[in-house]
């Protein structure tokens, strides 16, 4: 009898597992999975969108052809660059520039990105019209510092190693120095 219970167990394990092989979920053919319905759809309209920001970012392009104004009173600052001033290049002036104006002092960083005409600046705690630095340019011997509209804030020329003088639209002296 001990013979007959290994035999049928042994029928019973493979009978299992033959039923198992018959499932179907491993029929070849499976049934496909219904198709969904379409979403509810409105009504589409077509229109310009507006600028990004909601406004044009970028101010007006420098012009040039501008003299710088004649200095006032008793003052060391051309109007016109000195005969041995330099010819500019943007790498140059980038960096970090001491500034002074109407004896008060500032920061004024001009990193190389480019910003409409020319580059970005950013007056670091400046006083008067230099508050008001958004880009700068350079054009032969010449600086020139501009507000965001692109309107003119100074203009600047090399006077030495590391030094521009210049002054604000305004009139007043201003000078740069690392």
């Amino acid at each position: 009898m001990g013979t007959l219970k290994v035999n049928l167990l042994a029928v019973a394990v493979v009978g299992m597992a033959l039923a198992g092989c018959q499932s179907s979920r491993m029929d070849p053919v499976s049934t496909a999975p219904a198709p969904l319905q379409p979403a509810p759809s409105g009504s589409v309209s077509q229109s310009q969108l507006p600028p990004p920001g909601g406004s044009n970012q970028f101010p007006t392009a420098p012009t040039t052809g501008n003299a710088a104004p004649a200095p006032q009173g008793n003052t060391q600052v051309a109007a016109l660059p000195p005969e041995n001033a330099p010819d500019l290049t943007a790498s140059s002036v980038a960096g970090v520039w001491n500034a002074s104006m109407g004896g008060q002092s500032c920061k004024i960083a001009t990193p190389q990105t480019k910003f409409g005409q020319g580059y970005r600046a950013g007056p670091l705690r400046c006083p008067g019209e230099l508050a008001n630095l958004s880009s700068w340019a350079v054009s032969g011997k010449q600086l020139t510092l501009y507000d965001a509209a692109g309107g003119t804030v100074a203009k600047l020329y090399s006077s030495g190693q590391s030094k521009f003088d210049g002054q604000t639209s305004g009139g007043q002296n201003v000078s740069l120095s690392r």
